[in-house]
């Protein structure tokens, strides 16, 4: 049994003394069999230089932690000099076995640092170390010759406006930078560092965020900026939608039924029509049918949307001319106010019509990215978690 243990976890050693050091922790003592092999060359040694004993950590043994104390050689090579003894299942100053790094390498995959290091008996930066290295190892590396099309968002690091900006390729789904701040001066490195490769860009998605829209143009001559559909048209549930439904719930004091339905349309209102139930579908026909402004404002609201399906640029122009015309005639200022503030925005929208991007992809990125803080209740070191969100998101061959 003993030789069979050896051979599995401790290659090139024996077992020799086995000693409790508490009730649910072993110290196994481990005896060399062979000569040494130089850690520099591999060659086998004769000649011994020192030796001293190691206390190491190695993966539980059924329901005990077990210990390891193990003499390790400092050999004379004839080829490197004076190194200490290479040991095939312990890495090089290490006093983890290579089996129980592994095995905290996957652990860290999904579980806290906090509860890997309690399970194991092990320091919390340890454990940290152990899987920053793993994410530094496998994190792909990006290759900019191949980066054509961007797309660009924000996340909340945390409560208080503390924002992170993330890029990913908008063809391979590859987070490729990501950096604190959503400033021009936050997201300059990544340009910095793309470098000469600037030229190759061809369109960039974003919301309506005047400092990516401004570094794009400064760093990227080639590129076209494509404003998102999803944050247009939330920005005009808010800026509209909600206006509006206020004003007219406002007017309706005296009608507490009819006010009780405006108030209470707001999903109804802002939802995708192709996801209402048959129920919500009844009651938006009769909200519309009795309320004419609520009606215009979801009607144009729908009409909006179509910009961003235009096969064209010219038809998206004519699309945009007849949304428009119909904004300003309408009688409603929250209306009125939004298409005048959305006009100088227009080339950004038309061009969705040659480059059909959105940032849709980096919304559900930011849906598994709050998975990501949540499972270990936030992050201490920033450059850590974005690593984290890296190997999240590797990106699919081309």
């Amino acid at each position: 049994m003993e030789s069979v243990l050896c051979s599995l976890f401790w290659k090139g050693y024996t077992l020799g003394d086995i000693r409790p050091l508490s009730a649910k922790h072993l110290l196994f003592t481990l005896e060399a069999l062979d000569d040494p092999r130089c850690g520099g060359c591999g060659e086998r040694c004769t000649q011994i230089h020192d030796q001293s004993n190691r206390r190491l950590r190695d993966r539980d043994l059924l329901d005990y932690r077990l210990s390891l104390e193990v003499s390790v050689r400092r050999v004379r090579c004839k080829n490197c000099g004076t190194k200490t003894e290479q040991i095939d299942w312990l890495s090089r100053h290490s006093r983890l076995t290579d089996r129980l790094v592994r095995h905290v390498e996957d652990l860290c995959r999904d579980q806290p640092i906090k509860h890997v290091a309690n399970r194991h008996g092990l320091a919390w930066h340890t454990v940290k170390r152990i899987d920053y290295k793993r994410l530094r190892r496998d994190v792909p590396p990006v290759d900019w010759s191949n980066v054509k099309r961007l797309v660009m968002d924000e996340f909340a690091l945390r409560k208080g406006h503390h924002y992170a900006s993330v890029i990913a390729d908008a063809d391979t789904r590859q987070v490729l930078w990501i950096g604190v701040g959503r400033s021009r001066a936050a997201i300059r490195p990544f340009f910095e560092q793309l470098a000469e490769y600037c030229v190759n860009i061809k369109a960039v998605a974003m919301d309506q965020n005047t400092a990516y829209d401004l570094e794009v143009k400064q760093h990227c001559p080639n590129a076209e900026v494509v404003y998102d559909l999803f944050h247009v048209v939330a920005k005009y549930g808010r800026e509209v939608i909600d206006r509006v439904r206020v004003d007219q719930a406002n007017e309706l004091r005296e009608d507490k039924p009819a006010r009780r339905a405006v108030k209470r349309s707001r999903w109804l209102l802002l939802k995708n029509q192709n996801n209402l139930t048959d129920d919500q579908q009844i009651k938006l026909s009769e909200l519309m049918a009795t309320n004419t402004p609520l009606a215009q404002v979801y009607v144009l609201k729908e009409q909006l949307k179509e910009l961003w399906r235009c096969n064209t640029i010219w038809e998206a122009f004519a699309h945009w001319r007849q949304w428009w015309r119909v904004c300003q005639e309408a009688n409603l200022k929250p209306l009125f106010i939004f298409a005048r503030r959305l006009k100088p925005y227009l080339r950004g929208i038309l061009a969705s019509a040659l480059y059909p991007l959105n940032t849709s992809v980096l919304e559900g990125m930011n849906n598994k990215i709050k998975v990501i803080k949540r499972t270990a209740y936030g992050f201490r070191d920033h450059q850590y978690f974005f690593l984290k969100i890296k190997h999240a998101f590797p990106g699919n061959r081309r």
